[in-house]
């Protein structure tokens, strides 16, 4: 177990997809999360029926909401994620992380931060948050 903050954490749903398009492109209205940055726009969306290509999970830290003062909190859900190899794609809003990891790993991603102390729960849906409850 580490020293930060232990918290407790939803599978969430849908699955995800992660693209980046160029800077005059404009998203479809399925996404999550918009990044625009030097390089192009970043999408985080749902994935699309009969769609292939690579496919992540999200952990939602939602029920261990905090304010931007509070150092550590994503950090504590990485840090098992990194020393387990498996990399992840962060999305963070004003009192919460979204933490998307390859949808193979799942397994492994619960194992690592349930070894790190955290709470790891398939969703169940709570008022105000944007994803679907996981089936």
């Amino acid at each position: 177990m580490n020293s930060f903050t232990t918290q407790h954490l939803r599978i969430v749903s849908p699955e995800f997809a992660i693209e980046q398009l160029p800077h005059a492109a404009s998203p479809e209205d399925d996404w999550i999360v918009l990044v625009r940055a030097p390089e192009g726009l970043t999408v985080v969306r749902a994935v699309r029926p009969l769609e292939s290509g690579e496919r992540w999970i999200g952990f939602y830290s939602g029920a261990t909401a905090h304010d931007l003062d509070v150092p550590g909190m994503l950090v504590a859900i990485t840090k098992p994620l990194a020393e387990a190899a498996i990399p992840v794609f962060v999305a963070s809003t004003f009192d919460a992380d979204l933490v998307l990891v390859p949808l193979q790993r799942k397994q492994q991603a619960v194992t690592a931060l349930e070894e790190a102390g955290h709470q790891v729960q398939s969703g169940t849906r709570e008022a105000g948050e944007p994803f679907r409850p996981q089936h």
